[in-house]
This record gives C-alpha cells, sequence and structure tokens, in this order.
C-alpha cells in the first residue's frame, strides 16, 4: 500500500502524515460508513498525548462530520481501549490515533473495523484512492451534517472492563508502572490501585512532548531502578498507546514478550485454558524460548512479525495465546488485540496463582544473546532485493554453521532495514550482523 502499513498511515507530523491526509481520512470513512449506505455513520475516535494527536483529531472530525457522520470522541485511551469500544459500542468503526513507540515528531492514524479488528485492506485501498484524488465523496448538507459526542463514559467503561478481567486481589502486592507519557498515564494506576496494589508510578505527566522519552517499553532503565530501589515484586512498562507491555522481576531482570509468553502459556497450559497446548510467536522470537516450550511439552507455531500476523494466525487455527518479543501480547479468549495494562493483569494473575515470583517463573527460560541493528535505508524495497545483500545473509547463516540465525527484515513503519543475530555468545552475534550490515552500506540514507 501506499500511505497504511503494517499498524496504521504513519510519518512525521505534517511531513509524512498532514493534516490534509487526517481530513481525507475523516472525509472518507464518514461518508462510506453513512451516507454510502444511506444512514448515519456513528465513527468513535482516542489518541494519544503527543501535541499533534489534537491537531489530527480535529482534523479527523471536521472530515467525518462533512460527510455526515457523528464523530465520537474518548480523547486520550490506550489503542486496546479504542478497539474494545469500537466493538461494545457497536459503532460503525474506530480511528486511534497514535505513533506508538515513535518519538513524539511522529503520528499515525489506525483505523479498526465495527468487531474491534484492524480495518479491512480493501476499505484502506479505496481510502488510498481517495486521498490520491481517484474517488469523489459528496458533502453533506443542512441536518444531514454530522455532530460531535463527548464519549467520556467509553473509557470508564474499558477501566471497568479491565478491573472486571481479574477475580483476584493484589493487596500487599507492590507494584511498579511506568506509563511513557503516554496513554496509559490515565488508565493504569487506576485499575491497579482499585485491585489493592501498593502503586509506584513513573512517567505518567504526559506534556505532549514527552511521550516514550527515556520511559516506557522501549527505555526501561528507569523501571528497574525503580523496582530494586524500592524493593517492589513487579513492575510493568507499557509504550505510548499502551498496546505493548514488558516486566520487570523483583531482582530488576527485564521479562521481554518472550518470557510472558512462556510464564502465561505455561500458567493457561496447566489450568486447561491453553487452546491446542500451542503458543503464537513471531520469527523474532528467542531460540531458547521456543526451545524452553518444546521441553515443557508445548507446541509454537511462529508467524512473520506484526501482532496483525499473530492474530491471524490465533483466529484461523483457534489458538488462544500469541504475542511479540517487543510486549504485543494477545489473549484471544478476552481480547482481540494487544493489550498492555491487560497482559500485566494477567501475568498478576499468574503470580499471585502461583505464589512464585516472577523470577522463579522465568528460570527454566534459557535466552540466546541476539543483537538487533536497525539500518536507516533510501529505499527499503530496493535494499532488500538486492543481490548483494541476499548473498551476505547466505553467507552469515553458513557462518552461524546452525549454531544461530541470521533474520533480515524491512520494517513497516519505518525506512528500516531491521538486521537480527541470533548466537550462543555475543562476539558470534556481531560478526555475523557485520557480514549483512557491510552489504547494506551503499543503501544507508
Amino acid at each position: 500500500m501506499k500511505y497504511f502499513g503494517t499498524d496504521g498511515f504513519r510519518g512525521r507530523a505534517n511531513e509524512g502524515l498532514s493534516v490534509d491526509h487526517a481530513y481525507k481520512i475523516g472525509r472518507f470513512v464518514g461518508w462510506y460508513y453513512g451516507a454510502r449506505q444511506g444512514k448515519k455513520a456513528r465513527i468513535i475516535l482516542g489518541k494519544d498525548t503527543r501535541r499533534s494527536s489534537y491537531m489530527f483529531e480535529s482534523a479527523l472530525i471536521s472530515g467525518l462530520v462533512a460527510s455526515g457522520a457523528d464523530a465520537y470522541m474518548l480523547h486520550v485511551i490506550p489503542t486496546p481501549g479504542l478497539a474494545y469500544e469500537t466493538a461494545e459500542g457497536a459503532f460503525d468503526c474506530g480511528i486511534m490515533i497514535t505513533a506508538s513507540h515513535n518519538p513524539y515528531t511522529d503520528n499515525g492514524i489506525k483505523l479498526v473495523n465495527t468487531e474491534g479488528y484492524k480495518m479491512d485492506e480493501d476499505v484502506l485501498e479505496k481510502i488510498e484512492d481517495y486521498i490520491d484524488g481517484k474517488l469523489e465523496v459528496p458533502l453533506a448538507t443542512e441536518d444531514a451534517i454530522g455532530c460531535t459526542v463527548d464519549y467520556m463514559q467509553g473509557r470508564n467503561r474499558y477501566i471497568a472492563h479491565l478491573i472486571a478481567s481479574c477475580g483476584f486481589s493484589m493487596q500487599g502486592v507492590k507494584v511498579g508502572l511506568d506509563c511513557a507519557n503516554g496513554s496509559a498515564s490515565s488508565v493504569a494506576k487506576p485499575v491497579f490501585d482499585a485491585m489493592g496494589a501498593e502503586t509506584h508510578v513513573i512517567n505518567n505527566a504526559p506534556n505532549g512532548f514527552n511521550i516514550n522519552v527515556d520511559c516506557g517499553s522501549t527505555h526501561i532503565e528507569r523501571l528497574q531502578d525503580l523496582v530494586v530501589r524500592n524493593g517492589l515484586d513487579v513492575g510493568f512498562a507499557y509504550d505510548g498507546d499502551a498496546d505493548r507491555c514488558l516486566a520487570v522481576d523483583e531482582r530488576g531482570h527485564v521479562v521481554d514478550g518472550d518470557l510472558i509468553l512462556y510464564v502465561c502459556g505455561m500458567y493457561l497450559n496447566k489450568h486447561g485454558r491453553l487452546a491446542k497446548q500451542t503458543v503464537v510467536p513471531t520469527v523474532m522470537s528467542n531460540f531458547g524460548f521456543t526451545r524452553a516450550l518444546e521441553e515443557a511439552g508445548l507446541k509454537y507455531e511462529a508467524t512473520a512479525v506484526g501482532d496483525k500476523n499473530v492474530y491471524a494466525c490465533m483466529r484461523e487455527n483457534d489458538y488462544s495465546l500469541g504475542g511479540e518479543q517487543s510486549g504485543h501480547i494477545i489473549f484471544g479468549d478476552l481480547e482481540k488485540t494487544g493489550d498492555g495494562i491487560m497482559t500485566s493483569l494477567r501475568v498478576m494473575e499468574v503470580l499471585r496463582a502461583e505464589r512464585e515470583k516472577l523470577s522463579e517463573l522465568t528460570r527454566p527460560v534459557k535466552l540466546y544473546p541476539q543483537q538487533l541493528v536497525n539500518v536507516r535505508v533510501a529505499d527499503r524495497d530496493a535494499a532488500m532485493s538486492d543481490p548483494a545483500v541476499k548473498e551476505a545473509i547466505a553467507e552469515a547463516e553458513k557462518f552461524l554453521a546452525g549454531n544461530g540465525r541470521v533474520l533480515v527484515r524491512a520494517s513497516g513503519t519505518e525506512p528500516l532495514v531491521r538486521v537480527l543475530a541470533e548466537a550462543p555468545d555475543e562476539s558470534l552475534c556481531a560478526s555475523a550482523n557485520e557480514i549483512v550490515l557491510k552489504a547494506l552500506e551503499s543503501h544507508k540514507a
């Protein structure tokens, strides 16, 4: 697609993604789900805390109401909260304004369908055609013009949904939360407080510019320090729109998405809740993680990178647990997309039920060292199709001789090629990566 990647329409605010783009998306969606079908569409919107989100929200709403749709504003809310309320409130579709873990200078627009799933590609293609002037959409007039509705109760319903998913108490548990100065800032603490936890929160004072800055799931050091310094039982770090979660055990060690999948997978299987005894990770998951699953008698089915691919595999095969190393975890019996806060609650369920420390629950997994290098390139497709790069990848895999692997892929949201080496020690990772990095030199931006 020209504009929409694996996780929405992303770009630097008013450069790659402009107010004009947002207005046109609103115009098309408002018409497509409304006047085109002879009805008034109900569209729900949410946003994260970056400064430009307010600008894009206004542009989207202008487009929606100009096409005759009613726009329901959730204001700041996690992406999974928007998806949940879209489905529960029977809205025609939902629009989330966020660039997730990217810096505040970026933003993005994600669309979900009426069931809360990521938007169907045929609809996204039509939106792109309208943006490029290939389609005409009429303006609404007179009483057909749409209105805006302040829909704060939607966020309250989402918070209630999170609390209701817990059949246990956190009384006496000391928990650290890093809200990344993002969407979790207004949701996570109220949930943990309601469950009775002693909650220690950092990075929950968004100012429009500090989202993801040296905090959250992409910069977890401050949470590690908080947990160790205050003697906390566990810590959780979210990203900007709170669809990811990484954990920190009581010793300050990072518990990534692979380890969370292992801990939750073992627990769900023990209680007969892991469908087909299968976990769905991605090709980025650590070899040590998949080996630990096999040793525990569990199966796994790896997908391409992206929570969209994970959930597609889960739906197609009726699996109940999947996710990514980055912290997108999907509990199929509870949700349709990754939800960072829900993930932290499910980890807490395991800790309370098993009466074990998180470090003990992750002990059986011996992770292989991984080295990931992001190379900014002028053209992702040209770099990936270059015969010299392909030859270098084959050479790196031969160098590891079956004792590791090399995975090279183009980012779906940024002009990057990601080079990942995995091997028994760091030096082997570095040597394997260097072979590929040399071949990518000529493609650097």
